[in-house]
């Protein structure tokens, strides 16, 4: 029953990816557009609302910011992509996922306030000057960050296929209990095995290194009506909205890693998948974002 399950994991995963890549979840993104402009719209008005006093517009602000995060994610978008490839690729617990999954957006959001508080006061830049520059400088910097990252996943995926390679061999010169002295090869589990908190800065700097426009949008307005506490507050309750999205994707990353397993738990082939799914990983996530970039 526990093999079934898992290997539904890998099924469900593999079609996600399938319907993504050719096109199939257009609808999902067009409605997810949608709803961020009218959610957008929806927030202008409670930021109107709070310069008049109204009551509950802090709070009808803070929630508009957390939708618009939800819809945010479930759109096209690095964070998803890193963290679901990450999570596939490495043997990471799903603790540690959702954790980085969380940090990752709310560095984000951390990244917009820093953004639109020095871009204010330090170089005095407006809306579409600060627009600009995520949406461009900062957007290459993070598709090359990402693309740093599938880069280094690929090639922790060939480390791990050399040394299974380097396993096997060995096992054909030595049987068990044969008194050598050392382990005959690591396991799957000791070969994928993350490498803690090396990995998650890598992750979450790639993901924070662009912010959400949306946010950009809240912090600005809101430091021109000189309530830009209450916009950093928004802008963190949009960074959980977006980490609700990226927890799924997660949970269903290592959903499908564990159907892998599972289906070659019994063969040789357990040796190999690790590596594999790493380095299967890695090129896609360079790839794809390399089409972004250009």
């Amino acid at each position: 029953m526990t093999r079934a399950l898992s290997a539904t994991g890998l099924i469900v995963g593999a079609v996600a990816l399938v319907l993504w890549l050719g096109g199939g979840l257009a609808g999902i993104e067009h409605w997810a557009a949608s709803v961020q402009r009218e959610t957008q719209t929806l927030m202008a008005g409670a930021l109107r609302g709070l310069r008049s006093g109204q009551p509950g517009a802090v709070w009808s602000l803070v929630g508009l910011c957390f939708a618009y995060g939800v819809a945010h994610a479930v759109g096209p978008g690095h964070g998803k992509m890193v963290i679901g490839s990450y999570g596939y690729g490495a043997d990471v617990p799903m603790m540690r996922l959702g954790v980085l999954s969380v940090a990752s957006s709310l560095a984000q959001s951390a990244m917009a306030v820093i953004v639109v508080g020095a871009g204010i006061t330090l170089l005095d830049l407006g809306r579409e000057q600060l627009t600009d520059l995520t949406e461009r400088r900062m957007a290459d910097i993070s598709a090359l960050m990402v693309t740093g990252v599938g880069l280094w996943l690929a090639w922790r995926g060939i480390r791990q296929l050399r040394a299974a390679a380097r396993a096997q061999d060995h096992h054909h010169h030595h049987h068990e209990g044969c008194g050598c002295g050392h382990a005959h090869g690591p396991s799957a589990a000791q070969v994928s095995q993350a490498r803690g908190l090396r990995d998650g800065l890598l992750v979450v700097a790639s993901i924070a290194a662009r912010p959400c426009t949306g946010a950009l949008f809240v912090l600005i307005l809101t430091w021109r009506m000189g309530i830009f506490g209450i916009g950093v507050l928004g802008t963190f309750a949009m960074g959980l909205g977006t980490a609700l999205v990226t927890l799924a994707v997660a949970m269903l990353s290592v959903w499908a890693r564990r159907g892998s397993a599972a289906a070659v738990a019994d063969g040789a082939a357990a040796r190999w998948l690790p590596g594999i799914a790493q380095l299967a990983a890695g090129l896609l996530v360079a790839a794809l974002s390399l089409v972004l970039l250009v």
